[in-house]
């Protein structure tokens, strides 16, 4: 009797990015190209659909509907924001999740997220070993934070930093065409809680003097407000109007944040959002100007529409590469984009130890942020610049793009236990 072929489970967690379902696509395909490998299940809602054995059957989409993938934005089979707590305190998640996997024959495990989702692929790749379970766990990047350290970039930021430098690009050409008569400043607030990656973006929008973005915000540079608004008042009174990027992580000089909402997600972070109109509010009631601001939120890591195809390909080829590691034999390890040379530019893929970017940050050098604070330098431009190439724009129906949704038809369960996410009531044991 022929052994039956181990399966695979992928999910996606964290906040979802323009080009996460084309990591998706990667492994799917990838994995259907292999002859070792059965079927590619699916979390629906990340790590928490093992958890309560809700897997998706892929195999049940068809060639095109995954192909369809790739220029498909957000997360096609949900996401979660869930933190394991570390084993040694509470390994009944864990014990769960080998449950599921032994019950439906899964010895591949791909999580696609930042730097807590790495932190919870490797302890999930410590405890299957632990365990002697036979697992497999590889990390796959995302974040559009771009905040995961040794990988020269993170899929999902490319994307989001050509959203932002385009943006704010024609935002500034509104905002000059009214300025003599109606609004001076423009404020667009973008994602960053503690890395500026995204906000320095916004300064590839600016060629020349006088262009858009005059001042970037950094959660990296303390907030002076002096010194702000005496910069805000230059701009007007040279430029005619004054665009303004500020990151939602920006903090004063005690350190509390410029707009913290007081509440705080699954892993901790506090919960961002509206430094825009504290920014603007401080100018009209110094400077006394009509002001407009915006918060790019969700419209920043959800546009597809206008994707870089350089973060496409990354994203697609990590994906993969996932799949080729896992077979070779590699565990514990994350996908990593290594940088050959930014003109022309040149990438290749490596890996590192799950253990080497789990729960680490990396934060905006200060050798890219200039000298006063508020702009970017040119080296933090030959950084960028490549990651915004291209153009790999989806199909369109009816003036619209045509984006898929899947089947995500659910597989059968075969564990007759619930299981309950608040740990209270867990009807299973830890293994011992």
């Amino acid at each position: 009797m022929t052994e039956e072929k181990p399966n695979a489970f992928y999910a996606q967690s964290g906040g979802v990015t323009a080009v996460i379902n084309a990591s998706a696509c990667g492994v799917i395909e990838a994995c259907r190209e292999n002859q070792e490998i059965g079927k590619v299940f699916a979390g629906r809602n990340g790590i928490i659909g093992a958890l309560t054995e809700d897997l998706i059957d892929t195999s049940f989409e068809s060639s095109s509907a995954i192909a369809a993938l790739r220029h498909t934005p957000a997360g096609a089979f949900g996401s979660c924001r869930h933190k394991l707590k570390d084993p040694k305190e509470n390994s009944t998640e864990y014990a769960r999740l080998i449950e599921v996997f032994k019950a439906h024959n899964i010895k591949y495990f791909f999580y696609n997220g930042g730097g807590d989702s790495q932190d919870t692929t490797n302890k999930v790749a410590t405890f299957s070993l632990e365990n002697d379970y036979p697992l497999t766990c590889i990390g796959i990047p995302k974040t559009v934070d771009n905040d995961l350290p040794i990988t020269d970039n993170c899929p999902g930021f490319g994307s989001v930093a050509k959203y932002v430098a385009v943006s704010i690009k024609e935002a500034g050409f509104d905002v000059a065409s009214m300025s003599r008569t109606s609004t001076k400043v423009f404020v667009l607030e973008v994602m960053g809680r503690h890395a500026g990656w995204i906000a320095a973006a916004g300064g590839l929008a600016s060629n020349q003097d006088g262009d858009a973005p005059h001042i970037i915000l950094f959660p990296e540079i303390e907030f002076d407000e002096k010194k702000f608004l005496a910069k805000v008042d230059h701009c007007v009174n040279e430029y005619g109007y004054c665009a303004v990027v500020v990151s939602e992580g920006v903090r004063r000089k005690n350190g509390a944040f410029l707009a913290d909402s007081g509440l705080t997600d699954a892993f901790g972070h506090s919960q961002l959002g509206g430094a825009a109109p504290v920014i603007a509010t401080l100018i009209q009631k110094n400077l006394g100007l009509k002001y407009h601001w915006a918060v790019a939120d969700y419209l920043q890591r959800a546009a597809r529409h206008i994707a870089s195809k350089t973060d496409v390909e990354q994203a697609y080829a990590l994906g993969a590469a996932a799949v080729e590691m896992a077979l070779a034999g590699k565990n514990a390890v994350m996908p990593i984009i290594v940088r050959a040379s930014s003109k022309p530019y040149s990438w290749s893929i490596s890996h590192t130890e799950l253990v080497n970017v789990a729960n680490i940050e990396k934060k905006l050098p200060r050798h890219y942020i200039t000298e006063d604070g508020f702009g970017i330098t040119t080296a933090c431009k030959d950084y960028l610049s490549p990651l915004i190439m291209g153009e790999d724009y989806p199909p369109y129906t009816d003036g619209l793009p045509d984006y898929v949704r899947l089947q995500n038809k659910p597989v059968a369960k075969k564990i007759k236990e619930d299981f309950d996410l608040g740990g209270n009531k867990s009807t299973i044991s830890p293994l011992k």
